[in-house]
């Protein structure tokens, strides 16, 4: 059994200062599992989160397998279950209902190739808010029939009921993002749910940026397909994404981006057929990203740890503070007023983004540039002075341009 490492005295000290919240001494303590957060403030988890102990641990155990076994499949892809388990733990849903990918990408084809263009649904509705691999995908789909409207950005947002101009009875689709990676906005996936469901529609959500920030449950949200990779707030590595679909609708979908893995008995080696297995691994392809799935496990243990319900709560106090420290130093904050409809990240409007970002590294802040903006894009293991220095730090960077 896989030792825990715990950076707390005790389990109790841990999970009684949690059940009220997460405190600047909860985050302190947390700080010591990412070592690079001794010497620098990282506050870019929208694109890369920091290297953990555990993640960093867990990449060993396998390296430390291949080289003891040379082979141990048995081993490796349990591991991978085990990292499918804590994925449909982090939003709610069966094991059996995920798939394991090494994209966002590949997890988008996968679903885009079961959708069939020969009936009267041929439209896929997205956003403008959409990471642009996602919306690639949905667009290198038009080839086979397919149509994508876009629903536009309104002043950085999209209003829900914009969905109800968009989505019909011709829609096969509709891709929401749950957070604009840009400016943060997030969006209420329960109320247009109600919409796309209205029409009959799949409800897609790319969680990318919402996962390990806040609260998931496909259920209660009532999300048909969600996928999501594991590099930023989940603590992981790139080389790894999961897929979720609705148990309901597993066998309805037969993608023909497939594998091996994707099939009921991978080890039939009967290449004369498709025998597509009947839970969510039917969207796996071939063999599973190994090694990234030891980091995956070990990131997504150390959110639902700490949990994302707690760590939602943290996300909107630092988001609060970091929007009033840009209004007192008037600095051009582009994302929405109200914390609760913002996810993790912060952006502030500054000319030449990628010198931002240069000048900040410099100064021991890891922040990051995306289009016209810088982003600040904390997590649990922040703390209010973290934030002080960051927004203080920006200020003075923004002056000497």
């Amino acid at each position: 059994m896989r030792q825990r490492v715990d950076i707390f005295s005790s389990y109790d000290e841990f999970h009684a200062g949690a059940r009220v919240k997460i405190t600047d001494e909860i985050a302190l303590k947390w700080q010591a599992e990412f070592p690079i957060l001794k010497k620098k403030i990282h506050a870019a988890n929208c694109s890369q989160s920091p290297q953990s102990k555990r993640v960093r641990k867990a990449i060993h155990t396998y390296l430390d397998s291949w080289r003891e076994f040379g082979m141990d499949w048995e081993l490796w892809i349990e591991e991978t279950y085990k990292a499918k388990q804590a994925f449909a733990k982090l939003i709610h849903a069966h094991p059996d209902e995920i798939a394991i990918s090494t994209s966002a990408s590949a997890a988008t084809a996968s679903i885009a190739s079961a959708l069939d263009p020969r009936g009267d649904r041929k439209k896929i509705v997205a956003t403008e808010a959409e990471f642009p691999t996602v919306a690639h995908v949905w667009l290198g789909h038009q080839k086979y029939g397919f149509h994508v409207d876009f629903i536009p950005l309104t002043n950085g947002t999209i209003p829900s009921e914009a969905y109800e101009n968009f989505v019909d009875k011709k829609t096969a689709l509709a891709s929401v993002t749950h957070v604009y990676y840009q400016n943060g906005f997030k969006q209420n996936l329960k109320k247009i749910a109600e919409t796309v469901h209205q029409s009959g529609a799949y409800f897609f959500v790319d969680a990318y940026q919402s996962l390990g920030t806040c609260h998931v449950d496909v259920r209660e949200m009532d999300v048909d397909i969600l996928i999501s990779g594991n590099l930023k707030y989940l603590l992981g590595i790139p080389g790894v994404a999961f897929i979720y679909v609705k148990k309901e609708l597993v066998e309805t979908l037969h993608p023909a981006v497939t594998g091996w893995f994707g099939q009921e008995n991978p080890f039939a080696f009967d290449c004369s057929r498709l025998d597509f297995a009947k839970e969510g691994r039917r969207f796996d392809t071939g063999t599973p990203p190994i090694i990234a799935a030891y980091a995956a496990r070990a990131g997504m243990e150390i959110i639902n740890e700490v949990n994302p319900k707690h760590i939602e709560k943290r996300i909107q106090f630092l988001s609060e503070l970091a929007i009033q420290k840009a209004q007192e130093y008037n600095l051009d904050y582009i994302g929405p007023d109200k914390v609760t409809n913002k996810g993790a990240t912060t952006a502030i409007k500054v000319p030449k983004p990628h010198t931002v970002e240069s000048l900040l590294k410099k100064r021991n802040i890891i922040a990051s540039a995306r289009g016209n903006v810088i982003r600040i894009a904390p997590h649990f293991f922040t703390t209010e002075d973290d934030i002080q220095k960051i927004m203080f730090k920006l200020k003075k960077v923004m002056k000497s341009l």
